[in-house]
């Protein structure tokens, strides 16, 4: 294990870059192994951020006593409620700010009270970080909770993470394949409204009339009002995106499943970045942040492509 791994002095010696997931059974095996990670953190002079559900938040807290005041401490049941926002606004929007030193991060994605919905973002969230961060100067940590969660959370988690820690071991996973994760949790999302009323856009003088639709069927489904402008910027990006990228056009469906409302857009084009919506805005840049605001806006997204089109839904809860 490279030194940079273990903690206290032996940080002297920098690994470029780190991703691991800590399994833990109680909050004293959360404690032992993370209060250490932010404490050697500070006192080499590394920028340090927790990212983590609030209750967990809450315990960690009150461990380091003092400490946390030099932490940027995150609630990620509420920066994090759409796994695909993590890695700009969360991840790399700490790391960024702290370029040229090690940062150390940790981030717990998934938790418990995950839905069956939202779980296949989490995964491929986990996984996607290796790719997003790889050569970066960083160590992220990631807790799971071996009690709380399922056998297939937990060897998911032997997949996404390259190095595995536990109470009292660390080593490299030789379960790591995050390719594979993302293959296998390419998931459609279960279309429970197969012959929901949509609406075909081939045209940018269409897509006001794509906004008028969805929000019309929002409204008769249950939308607040509050949240229809958010709704709106949605479709706006989605449906100017598959113009902008596809010959085709698309297709626009909005329906709900009693908890969220939910918009799709489907089309003939398929998606090659795999971290399409995650890459943070640069300053000044223009265009391409269509997929990184409905990722913002949304409570989940979930994207499924393939070789026959791709199709986005874009949850907003009720």
């Amino acid at each position: 294990m490279n030194r940079a791994e273990t903690g206290g002095a032996a940080n002297q010696v920098r690994n470029v870059y780190v991703h691991s997931a800590l399994f833990y059974g109680s909050d004293e095996e959360y404690l032992a192994t993370l209060v250490p990670f932010v404490t050697d953190g500070l006192a080499l002079g590394q920028p340090v951020a927790v990212a983590v559900p609030g209750e967990r938040l809450r315990v960690l807290s009150a461990a380091l006593n003092g400490a946390a005041d030099g932490v940027k401490m995150v609630d990620m049941t509420v920066a994090g409620r759409n796994p695909g926002r993590i890695i700009p606004s969360v991840l790399r929007g700490f790391a960024d700010r702290h370029a040229g030193v090690h940062v150390r991060i940790i981030g717990e994605p998934i938790w418990a009270g995950r839905t069956a919905v939202e779980y296949p973002a989490c995964v491929q969230h986990e996984a996607l970080i290796n790719y997003a961060f790889a050569g970066r100067d960083v160590t992220i940590v990631c807790p799971y909770d071996t009690k709380g969660l399922d056998d297939r959370a937990l060897a998911d988690a032997h997949a996404t993470h390259p190095v595995l820690w536990s109470a009292d071991r660390r080593r490299a996973s030789p379960w790591y394949a995050p390719d594979v994760v993302l293959d296998r949790y390419n998931q459609p999302l279960h279309d429970a409204a197969a012959d929901a009323d949509g609406l075909a856009v081939t045209s940018v003088t269409e897509v006001a009339a794509a906004r008028r639709f969805a929000t019309e069927r929002a409204s008769h489904l249950g939308l607040d009002d509050e949240q229809i402008p958010d709704l709106r910027l949605i479709v706006t990006e989605l449906v100017t995106n598959s113009l902008v990228h596809t010959d085709g056009g698309c297709r626009l469906r909005v329906w709900h499943d009693h908890s969220h409302l939910i918009c799709e857009v489907r089309d003939t084009g398929r998606l090659t970045d795999p971290l399409a919506g995650r890459h943070p805005a640069l300053e000044g840049q223009k265009g391409g942040r269509g997929l990184l605001l409905v990722h913002e806006l949304a409570d989940l997204v979930r994207t499924h492509t393939s070789p026959h089109g791709t199709i986005i839904h874009a949850l907003l809860r009720l």
